[in-house]
C-alpha cells in the first residue's frame, strides 16, 4: 500500500487520456497531464506534463512548470522549470529559470534562461513584453 503525504493528497490532477484530442485554448491552475493530442494555446498557472506518446502543436505553451515526455511543436515558457525526458521531441524556443534535458532528447530551438525572483509577473505579462524585459535584464 502506497503512503502519500498531505501535499500529494491535496494535489488536483486532470488527465486528458490517450484517445483525447483537444483543439483550442487551455487555462488551468492545478496540474494537467496530456496523454493524447493537443492543438492550440496553453496559457496556465499550473504544472503541465506531456506524457509519452502525446503530441502537442501549440502557438505557445506557458505554465508554472513543464515536463515533456512526448512531442511538442511550439515555444515553451515556464516560470519555474522545463524538463525534457528521454525520448521526447521539442521543436520550439524555451524560456525558463531552470532547464533539464535528458540524454536521448531531440531538441531544436533556442534557450533563454530567466532569473528567479525577478519582478516580472510571468503570467500577467504578454510573451513579447516578457521577451523584451528579459533582454533588458540581460543587458543591465
Amino acid at each position: 500500500m502506497a503512503r502519500f503525504n498531505e501535499k500529494e493528497k491535496e494535489r488536483n490532477v486532470t488527465v486528458f487520456g490517450e484517445k483525447t484530442k483537444f483543439n483550442g485554448v487551455l487555462r488551468f491552475s492545478e496540474e494537467l497531464h496530456i496523454e493524447g493530442s493537443f492543438t492550440g494555446t496553453i496559457d496556465a498557472q499550473g504544472a503541465l506534463v506531456l506524457k509519452k506518446g502525446s503530441t502537442c502543436s501549440a502557438d505557445y505553451v506557458r505554465a508554472a512548470s513543464i515536463v515533456v515526455e512526448g512531442t511538442v511543436q511550439g515555444d515553451l515558457t515556464a516560470g519555474d522549470r522545463i524538463e525534457m525526458r528521454t525520448g521526447s521531441t521539442v521543436r520550439g524556443n524555451i524560456t525558463a529559470s531552470r532547464l533539464r534535458i535528458a540524454d536521448g532528447v531531440s531538441f531544436e530551438g533556442s534557450v533563454e534562461m530567466i532569473r528567479s525572483g525577478g519582478d516580472v509577473d510571468l503570467f500577467a505579462t504578454r510573451a513579447d513584453t516578457l521577451k523584451n524585459q528579459i533582454r533588458i535584464d540581460q543587458n543591465a
